[in-house]
C-alpha cells in the first residue's frame, strides 16, 4: 500500500524558533501527518465520514459503504486518505472511466483502461472542516495522479454551491452532468493531468 508522506506540516524553519525554546518542544506533541491510499479495511472510517459529511446536505452519499469497498478493492491506487495519528480525517475516492463525458454508469463502474481519473468524493470529517483541509488534498491527489501513466485528466460532478470550490482548486466546468440523483442535477467539471512527462521523469514517480 503506497504512503505518500508521513512527514508532518513543519513550519519554515527560520519560523520555529531556537532549538530549545518552548515552542520548538511542542512541536514534537503535534499530530503526525500521513497521506496513504486506502483498502478496504478503511471502508467503515470512510462511510461514517461521507455520510456525516452529505446525508444533513444532499439526502443521500455519492457511495454507500459497499460500493466504497467495491472501489477500494478494485482500484485502491485511486484513493488518497489523510491521516492523523493513525486517525482517517479526510478522504478521496476514485476509480477509472473511458469515456469523454460522466454518464450513469460511471457512478459504479471501473474501466481499467480508461484514462479519466472519476473523483467520486471528497470528504473531511467534521472536526476537521474550515481549515483547509479538503484544498489540500485535492491538492496532494492531483499531483500523485500525475505520477500514474494511466491518468490524463480528473473528472467530477459536484452540485452547483461547489463549482467555486473545485474551480479553486484548478478544475474548469464541462456543463451540467448527464447524471442525475433523484432530483439533484450536477455541474461536470474536468482537470487536465497530462502533459506532465518530464515532471513524471524528475519526480521520483
Amino acid at each position: 500500500m503506497p504512503v505518500l508522506s508521513t512527514v508532518p506540516f513543519l513550519k519554515p524553519t527560520h519560523l520555529q524558533g531556537p532549538r530549545n525554546s518552548p515552542s520548538r518542544q511542542r512541536r514534537h506533541t503535534l499530530p503526525a501527518s500521513e497521506f496513504r491510499c486506502l483498502s478496504p479495511e478503511d471502508a467503515v472510517s470512510v462511510f461514517e465520514i461521507e455520510r456525516e459529511a452529505f446525508i444533513s446536505v444532499s439526502g443521500d452519499c455519492p457511495l454507500h459503504l459497499d460500493e466504497i469497498r467495491h472501489f477500494l478493492t478494485l482500484c485502491p491506487e485511486l484513493s488518497l486518505g489523510w491521516f492523523e495519528e493513525g486517525r482517517l480525517v479526510a478522504f478521496i475516492i476514485g476509480s477509472l472511466w473511458d469515456q469523454d463525458r460522466l454518464s450513469q454508469a460511471a457512478l459504479t463502474l471501473h474501466e481499467p483502461r480508461g484514462t479519466a481519473v472519476h473523483i467520486h468524493v471528497l470528504a473531511v470529517h467534521r472536526t476537521f472542516r474550515q481549515q483547509g483541509k479538503g484544498s489540500i488534498l485535492m491538492w496532494r491527489y492531483l499531483q500523485y495522479l500525475r505520477c500514474l501513466p494511466c491518468a490524463r485528466r480528473a473528472v467530477l460532478m459536484c452540485e452547483h454551491f461547489l463549482v467555486p470550490f473545485y474551480e479553486k482548486c484548478g478544475f474548469k466546468a464541462l456543463g451540467p452532468c448527464q447524471v442525475t440523483v433523484g432530483a439533484l442535477a450536477f455541474t461536470e467539471m474536468q482537470h487536465e493531468v497530462q502533459g506532465h512527462a518530464f515532471m513524471r521523469r524528475n519526480s521520483g514517480c
